[in-house]
């Protein structure tokens, strides 16, 4: 504690970020003095429980608090903050792990991995929009970005030189290994891909980016925004992770770890020809046995099903995979199988990334258990099929609705019991109150179609 502390100082560092996630994924928290560093590690810092969105929490009582407590290794010195350190919080109720807590719902699922000697390791792949509000409209930032095909253009990535260069800076302060940035396919959207780590820690990194993103855009004078999708008829966000699973690592030798996704032929060599292992196989075969209901938590709000519908958009395709396939090295496919790994491409940016780690595991663990096998590889561009050449396939469809994904989700009883009885009721509750808020609604599109039709 003390050579942390000295640490700390020596950086500059005078107040502490305690900061921890909500159930939609949010970065939420509050300021604390370094002089307080010991309460926080320990026993944490309060919040008012029931203020706090999605915990179900009393308002009276020993359950009403919530206690963010610190993890001493994530203490990192903000760039864009300076004298503040960010440290990841877990939730404490009443002196034990808070079951409704994103981030211990993920640490229990990666204790059933290690049970078994396995390890979880993911690179996020985040996709942004940065946008401007016009009135009563939200635009692209960049008045100049209006290319039909706009993937990986130059100009506008050179026109958010500034804002990309400073983000990249934060986070490599930060310790994060940024691989690249490219502008993706729509106005005013971009991508960052930062390098894998172990499936908490990447957690982790994703909220940290949010964070400087946020805090960075804004002082550019612009917003911005993991909506996913802003744009009707523009491609929109997803965020992908790439998924390996491991064995036989340990801190002190980190080289000796083994992918247990790695195919190896009769002899032990690796086969590079293949993509992945009988567990790798199991593994995926999990992940699309509960795949509707995972559709719920990475596709998680009312706009996330406008980015799966099936259709074209401006740019020629949408990228979102609205059919429950795997096939190599295929992105119109939910799940792109690579020598060793998987792409899992069904979530978006609004994706808590805790949970959507964690039920992942479970699925994948329920594969492993049941010896289950994955629907034939698709090696069809999916987008190129027509509705019923797809269906001749025995391909099925991903949920088209936010309230078909909670139907399947309520009905899934291994991934509510992996979020825990407390998390799977308050987001069941508060996703099924916003399908009724937005079906409530009249919409620009309805008064201008219907006012005076009849």
């Amino acid at each position: 504690m003390k050579d942390l502390i000295e640490r700390l100082r020596a950086e500059g560092v005078h107040t502490l970020l305690a900061q921890f996630t909500d159930i939609h994924g949010v970065a939420k928290g509050k300021l604390v003095p370094l002089t307080h560093l010991d309460e926080l590690l320990t026993d944490g810092v309060g919040f008012a429980g029931p203020s706090i969105v999605g915990t179900g929490l009393p308002r009276v009582g020993p359950r009403a608090e919530y206690y963010a407590r610190g993890n001493a290794s994530s203490a990192t010195p903000l760039p864009w903050m300076p004298g503040v350190a960010r440290i990841v919080c877990d939730g404490f109720v009443n002196g034990q792990p808070f079951d409704a807590c994103p981030r211990q719902v993920l640490k229990r699922a990666i204790a059933r991995l290690a049970e078994r000697g396995w390890h979880l390791r993911t690179g996020i792949e985040p996709e942004f929009f940065l946008l401007k509000r016009d009135g009563h409209r939200w635009r692209p930032a960049d008045d100049l970005d209006m290319l039909d095909k706009p993937s990986y253009d130059l100009k506008s990535l050179s026109r958010q030189r500034g804002f990309l260069h400073e983000l990249h800076a934060v986070l490599s302060k930060c310790g994060l290994d940024v691989l690249q940035i490219d502008h993706e396919d729509a106005h005013g959207q971009y991508e960052l891909n930062f390098g894998f780590d172990e499936a908490l820690a990447s957690a982790d990194h994703l909220m940290l980016f949010k964070l400087a993103a946020q805090a960075l855009a804004e002082a550019h004078g612009m917003v911005f925004s993991m909506m996913p999708k802003p744009f009707h008829n523009q491609p929109g966000s997803g965020m992908h992770l790439h998924v390996s699973m491991w064995s036989g690592w340990n801190a002190k030798r980190p080289d000796n770890a083994q992918c247990v996704f790695v195919p190896h032929r009769s002899d032990g060599s690796a086969d590079r020809e293949a993509t992945l292992s009988a567990t790798g196989r199991q593994f995926i075969a999990g992940v699309m046995a509960h795949s509707a209901a995972l559709t719920a938590l990475v596709a998680p709000t009312i706009n996330s099903y406008k980015r799966l519908r099936l259709g074209a958009s401006l740019s020629g395709t949408t990228w979102s995979p609205p059919y429950l396939a795997q096939g190599p090295n295929n992105r119109t496919a939910a799940l792109r199988t690579l020598h060793g790994r998987f792409e899992w491409r069904v979530p978006d940016s609004s994706t808590n990334p805790y949970l959507a780690t964690a039920a992942l595991i479970v699925a994948g663990l329920d594969g492993i258990d049941r010896k289950l096998e994955p629907p034939a590889e698709c090696i069809d561009d999916l987008f190129e099929l027509s509705p019923a050449q797809v269906r001749a396939r025995g391909i099925p469809l991903l949920p088209q609705s936010l309230t078909e994904a909670l139907d399947a989700l309520a009905a899934d009883e291994l991934i509510c019991s992996a979020l825990g009885a407390t998390l799977a009721e308050e987001f069941l509750r508060l996703k099924r109150a916003e399908v009724t808020e937005y079906q409530q609604q009249v919409s620009d599109w309805e008064m201008q179609r219907y006012a005076e039709a009849f």
